[in-house]
């Protein structure tokens, strides 16, 4: 069983998408968010379920799709660490270069 961590870069992602769901409906937004977090947290127990982020072709980085956002992680047993929560349609790679993260 992986030790599940967000990271403080994908908890400023979650607060941006409840903020911005909370402009029509600050229920649908604590909603939807505390069901993608619900989501996540089989990862601590199947930590191989996401597939490998593509952009990077790297065993340990993975990914998992909820509702049209890539919940980017990193699996470094016997921790797992949540990296960012994107918008599928966002560019990650551009989203990495700006980042503290050694992923090339």
């Amino acid at each position: 069983m992986a030790d599940l961590r967000w990271s403080l870069a994908a908890e400023r992602d979650l607060r941006s998408i409840e903020e911005f769901i909370a402009k029509d409906s600050p229920l649908r937004a604590v909603a939807f968010v505390d069901r993608l977090i619900r989501s996540v947290e089989s990862l601590g127990l199947t930590p191989r379920l996401g597939r490998t982020v593509p952009e990077f072709e790297r065993s340990e980085l993975r990914e998992v799709i909820f509702r049209g956002y890539r919940i980017v992680y990193l699996l470094s047993e016997p921790d797992l660490t949540i990296l960012r929560v994107v918008h599928g349609a966002r560019d990650l790679a551009s989203l990495v270069e700006r980042e503290p993260w050694d992923l090339r």
